[in-house]
């Protein structure tokens, strides 16, 4: 009993799916591997589910027509199916949707997305069995994970093709992730001693009929894209540090009379990092934009994270699939709640302001390595000295590589959600293009992550050149800036010889997406 106890404590309390709603942090933890997912056992809740999958068997048994049930799929919802072929039907639907393309979600995106269709289906409006969610549960706690090609859905009627590989291994069918590799999910499910589920009607179509990819994507997405805002604001002071800039223009009387919340946050942040820093203004009276207006270039990320975590989470929380079922109302309930708009539209707007910080960056860097602006700095922030000098070329190419990945995350910030096609017959004649959205903003994040990490090492640079010189002292720096400086120099010590830097760059963009280093409180 005392090693059950002791061993009840090491484990991470689990996310309980039980109805009531779960946070984009709980997707994240569960999809990293961090906690373990539970079924609830309230039985009012587990009676719920098992009720809508009776009242649905018993209403299609009673000839009652439900799309997808007892009808083909989409613009063939007039071709009845009759009672001999509709066991058959689901396990078409996910056949026929295999058809996805491109490169494949990685395992712990991959787990989000189970996570975030369990999440949809326990709210017992789908239809489906216990069963199905508890075989969802296991697969997430075994690190079962799903291979799902991304590219093949238009976000409305959610995201069929690459959820119909969630479907699919249920059956035993396609390929799954086993410690990290793909493998046949038959093989899988006979190693695990699992059963290929024999799905019911509507399960393949409640599994694959709702916003899940797309949503889970943005639960990646927004968890990068919170880390931004503090790496964003950790390298603005770092490079108001290194040009010798004016910490009043982060004043907070400046930003109490523009009270955006997430702006006064990254202000704090940056006044923060510059406690103690002396001289209070720089050589000159205000500083260029991109170091002047960070707060307000990162709050407009910072704030926006605010509603969009209302709008993800509400998409997690959701029944999205269509039809739904009301078993104590005796109703199946034909609609449109897969459509996939207000999350194309938070992804559209998160790659917008996430390109942004990329751009801001780009401009802090270019401003650090030229001498026009860089207030004494060598030129390309090279720490070449005396003959060696004429040979060495410092960040030039480094700079250049950043303002590459700051114009392509650029390039992507037209919004994916304007681009609906009519498709399926003119069925789906306008669809929200949500997932499409979604993976332009995790590119964008990738290319503004490695946009930060170029900054980041020149901020860097450019501080122990001013301490080699004299210029400056160590102990004019804040201990958060001290900090981050130790352990950037153990990655790149001072570039003082041209050398290559892309295994530098490899290893602090590697630490970014694994959020290796606390910042702020």
């Amino acid at each position: 009993m005392a090693r059950a106890r002791e061993l009840q404590e090491i484990l991470p309390d689990p996310v309980v799916i039980d109805g009531r709603p779960i946070s984009i942090d709980d997707v994240i933890a569960v999809a990293r591997g961090r906690r373990p997912v539970q079924l609830g056992e309230d039985a009012i809740w587990r009676d719920s589910i098992e009720a809508a999958a009776r009242f649905l068997d018993e209403a299609w048994r009673d000839d009652g027509v439900i799309y997808g049930v007892t009808t083909g799929y989409g613009g063939s919802c007039d071709v009845s199916v009759p009672p001999a072929l509709v066991a058959e039907l689901p396990l078409h639907l996910t056949r026929f949707h295999g058809c996805g393309m491109g490169r494949y979600l990685d395992p712990d995106s991959s787990a989000a997305v189970l996570m975030v269709r369990l999440a949809s289906l326990s709210r017992g409006l789908s239809g489906v069995r216990l069963v199905l969610l508890e075989r969802l549960a296991t697969y997430i706690n075994r690190r079962i994970l799903p291979v799902v090609p991304e590219e093949g859905s238009v976000g409305a009627s959610g995201d069929l093709t690459p959820l119909s590989y969630v479907a699919a291994t249920l059956t035993g069918e396609r390929e799954v992730y086993r410690d990290g590799k793909p493998r046949p999910a038959g093989e899988v499910l006979e190693e695990e001693a699992l059963e290929p589920l024999s799905l019911q009607p509507k399960e393949a179509l409640a599994i694959m009929n709702g916003t899940s990819v797309m949503t889970a994507l943005a639960c990646m997405a927004f968890e990068r894209a919170d880390y931004l805002t503090r790496l964003g604001s950790r390298i603005t002071a770092l490079a108001a540090r290194a040009l010798k800039g004016n910490r009043g223009h982060f004043d907070a009387r400046i930003f109490a009379a523009k009270p955006y919340p997430g702006q006064q946050r990254i202000a704090g942040w940056i006044r923060q990092d510059l406690a103690g820093e002396v001289p209070k203004t720089g050589p000159q009276l205000q500083d260029r934009y991109s170091i002047r207006c960070a707060p307000h270039i990162i709050g407009v990320l910072a704030d926006a994270l605010i509603w969009m975590r209302t709008w993800i989470e509400t998409e997690i929380n959701s029944a999205n699939d269509n039809p739904l079922i009301d078993a104590a109302a005796g109703a199946v309930m034909h609609g449109g709640n897969f459509y996939g708009g207000h999350i194309a539209f938070a992804m559209d707007g998160m790659k917008n302001a996430v390109a942004n910080c990329a751009d801001m960056l780009d401009r802090q860097m270019l401003l650090m390595l030229d001498p026009t602006t860089n207030n004494g700095l060598p030129s390309n922030l090279s720490g070449a000295i005396g003959d060696r000098r004429c040979i060495n070329h410092g960040f030039k190419a480094v700079q250049i590589a950043a303002s590459a990945w700051a114009a392509e995350a650029l390039k992507l910030t037209m919004p994916a959600s304007v681009f609906s096609r009519s498709t399926e017959n003119h069925n789906q004649d306008k669809v929200s293009m949500g997932t499409i959205a979604a993976r332009d903003c995790l590119r964008v994040l990738e290319l503004t992550e490695q946009t930060a990490a170029a900054g980041l090492l020149a901020a860097v640079q450019a501080i122990q050149l001013r301490e080699r010189t004299g210029d400056s002292a160590r102990g004019d720096l804040s201990d958060s800036q001290s900090e981050m400086i130790d352990l950037i120099v153990d990655i790149c010590p001072l570039l003082d010889e041209d050398r290559p830097l892309d295994t530098a760059l490899r290893r602090i963009v590697a630490g970014i997406r694994r959020q290796e280093w606390s910042l702020y409180d």
